[in-house]
């Protein structure tokens, strides 16, 4: 998978710091003047969206102009934060389409729950703007698949927030993985294991007064409310999220899929076991499970990705509460994108090692310098796609509870109709501005 070594990204980093001031449009937004900024708006300024926000108001190369979202409060909160940091109060609204239409708006970062990720990108390219969209960056293999042709289609800038992707110290981990340094890697390991907690089981209610919950439902099909709906605990309904595999575990997943690099293409076989062995709640995706992903590449070489998620265990597992294990013929790497990396030759033997964090500075600034320069970003939304995809296919063969055999060109599923009906999702009945143009 393309990528940067970590010399190229302190440089590329450093680069955009000096010219800051002369940043520029081109892919045919709008051309700036040299001391023009970047205008941009933030849909989602709840969770991670709150984080995005506090380091979007620390960089003088752009202007906070909207935040959005459904829930008055964190409007309201997201406003103050802007303020409390010295920003000029940034517009609120409730309704992500009053960002699109103003001409002025140069980029949006998306931190809605995942079932807007796909319809708000695609809407934010049609008009125009960049963007910055969280993972996992799609709901589903189907609308995966249409954000890169929306992206590709308008020439916009996509980055997904796996910010692992600019952080310099799995850049090198990565890198040393794949440049032979362990021999030939057939085989990565990936693991989930943190405690959560249970969200509770609940009966349906009416929405707060504060929340819009039409509009946060959305594209999707209606459902009553329910106080174990939201805020942050979508993320566990099939119609909403993606499970923590799609939460937590993507950012491991397309850590490891970085490593094990077998290029633009999906797997040719997953199976998987799972389900909910420890939580008695209202979630529907599994709190245990295990997926192994098998591909069969050019000359006959095959290599697996093997995902384990245990999110009731309180411990840390070799080192790493999340992390990740690259075996090859000649060692092996293990690593956590929350601390660092370690290398290993045959019997054991320490080679190397680096430390570090996730960089969420250094992941905006390269996709606000890809606008500039019009090259692809390090997490480009097609790039996620194979990662994102490893998520949903996972979690459609554990819901399955079978093997199955997918057709990567195709991006669907061999002889089988009932795992190609989960390639995508249903929307309302009604319809609704949000479902995207040729679903």
């Amino acid at each position: 998978m393309p990528s940067l070594n970590r010399r190229s990204f302190l440089r590329n980093s450093s680069a955009f710091a000096a010219t800051a001031a002369s940043l520029h449009i081109t892919s045919g937004v709008r051309a700036q003047s040299p001391n023009s900024k970047f205008t941009v708006g933030l849909i989602g300024p709840g969770g991670m969206g709150t984080g995005h926000l506090k380091t979007l108001v620390k960089n003088d190369a752009l202007d906070l102009a909207y935040v959005c979202d459904v829930d008055q409060t964190r409007l309201a909160t997201a406003v103050k934060n802007a303020e409390d940091a010295g920003r000029k109060a940034p517009k609120a609204v409730t309704d992500l389409r009053r960002i699109l239409e103003d001409k002025s708006v140069d980029a949006v970062f998306i931190a809605t729950p995942d079932h807007w990720h796909a319809p708000a990108t695609i809407l934010a390219c049609d008009a125009g703007k960049h963007v910055y969209v969280e993972k996992p960056g799609s709901h589903n293999i189907r609308e995966g698949r249409m954000m890169i042709e929306a992206a590709r289609r308008t020439k916009r800038v996509v980055q997904v927030g796996t910010q692992t992707r600019s952080s310099a110290h799995m850049m090198e981990g990565t890198a040393k993985v794949r440049s032979g340094a362990i021999g030939d890697v057939l085989a990565c390991r990936v693991w989930n294991s943190q405690r959560r907690r249970n969200i509770g089981k609940a009966l349906p209610s009416a929405p707060p007064a504060h929340l819009d919950f039409d509009t946060w439902i959305g594209p999707a099909p209606m459902v009553p409310y329910k106080s174990t709906l939201l805020h942050a605990v979508w993320r566990w309904y099939y119609a909403f999220g993606a499970g923590d595999m799609g939460n937590d575990g993507v950012h491991d997943i397309d850590v490891g899929l970085w490593g094990l690099d077998v290029g633009f293409r999906h797997p040719n076989r997953i199976a998987a076991l799972g389900g909910k062995y420890f939580f008695d709640d209202d979630q529907q995706f599994p709190d245990t499970q295990t997926c192994i992903f098998e591909w069969e590449l050019p000359g006959g070489k095959k290599k697996q990705l093997i995902y384990e998620q245990r999110i009731w265990a309180p411990y840390v597992q070799e080192g790493y509460e999340n992390g990740d294990a690259w075996y090859g013929t000649k060692g092996y790497v293990i690593g956590g994108k929350e601390s660092g990396w370690q290398m290993f030759a045959e019997k054991n033997k320490p080679v190397e090692s680096g430390k570090g964090s996730p960089d969420l500075p250094a992941h905006h600034r390269n996709f606000l310098d890809c606008i500039k320069t019009g090259a692809r970003p390090n997490a480009d939304v097609e790039i996620h796609h194979y990662s994102a995809c490893l998520v949903h296919l996972g979690n459609i063969a554990t819901r399955l509870g079978r093997t199955l055999k997918f057709d990567s060109a195709k991006e669907q599923f061999i002889g089988d109709a009932e795992a190609n009906a989960l390639v995508r999702r249903a929307y309302r009945k009604e319809g609704h501005w949000g479902v995207p143009k040729g679903v």
